[in-house]
């Protein structure tokens, strides 16, 4: 799982779309409560993005690549050469395909990371997973955590204070290791080919099969 936490911070999307489930929130200014609700209603009116994408990892190395969002529960994050990295959603399944290595991981939607950056529903006012708020001149910094998925890591989320939109995310995953991932020419509203989240199942099931009997 811990290529998914990577890719969440890698392709970020942030996509954008936290869907956090609503609870006792912690005791936010009025000025953090009026961030998350401006926040959340941005998101909330977001349905397509796609742009280009940097992710450093723990050890500062760096990947790029493109990504495209269309929520709910779709995403791809495409790598650039030399790296021959998939990260799609369906809206069902997430698969992680790296053609290099001739492997396909698929894991259900629900069970990664990545349905908080997918889910159309929003209420970050009143979520028990956000855990802090910073609002400065420059940015909005939120921060998320869910011990269930994402096994005592964090979800820190970078947001332009004048638009709101989602700029840059980091995952810190269990052993305090940081994936960051930064968004640029991003463009939203635009649709996006159905083609672009398709998973062939059969094709991933025959090459996990070809795998087993190569071992």
């Amino acid at each position: 799982m811990r290529i998914l936490s990577k890719t969440l911070a890698t392709m970020a999307v942030g996509v954008v779309a936290l869907g956090l489930a609503a609870g006792s929130a912690f005791a936010f200014t009025a000025d953090q409560q009026q961030a998350l609700a401006s926040i959340s209603a941005k998101l909330a009116n977001l349905k397509t993005m796609h742009g280009e994408f940097i992710q450093f990892g723990p050890t500062g190395e760096k990947s790029q690549g493109k990504f495209y969002i269309e929520r709910p529960g779709r995403i791809l994050f495409d790598y650039d050469p030399p790296s021959k990295l998939k990260v799609k959603s369906d809206g069902k399944s997430v698969l992680v395909r790296d053609a290099s290595m001739k492997t396909d991981d698929l894991w259900p939607l629900s069970k990664t990371p990545l349905k908080f950056l997918l889910d159309d529903q929003l209420n970050l006012a009143k979520s028990s997973r956000v855990r802090g708020v910073q609002v400065e001149s420059d940015l909005i910094q939120v921060v998320v955590v869910d011990d269930a998925q994402f096994g005592g890591g964090t979800l820190t989320l970078f947001f332009d204070p004048s638009t709101y939109e989602l700029r840059q995310w980091t995952v810190r995953d269990a052993q305090g290791l940081d994936t960051t991932v930064a968004l640029y020419n991003v463009e939203t509203g635009r649709p996006l080919s159905p083609e672009l989240f398709k998973i062939n199942y059969s094709g991933v099931t025959n090459r996990a099969r070809e795998r087993s009997l190569g071992d």
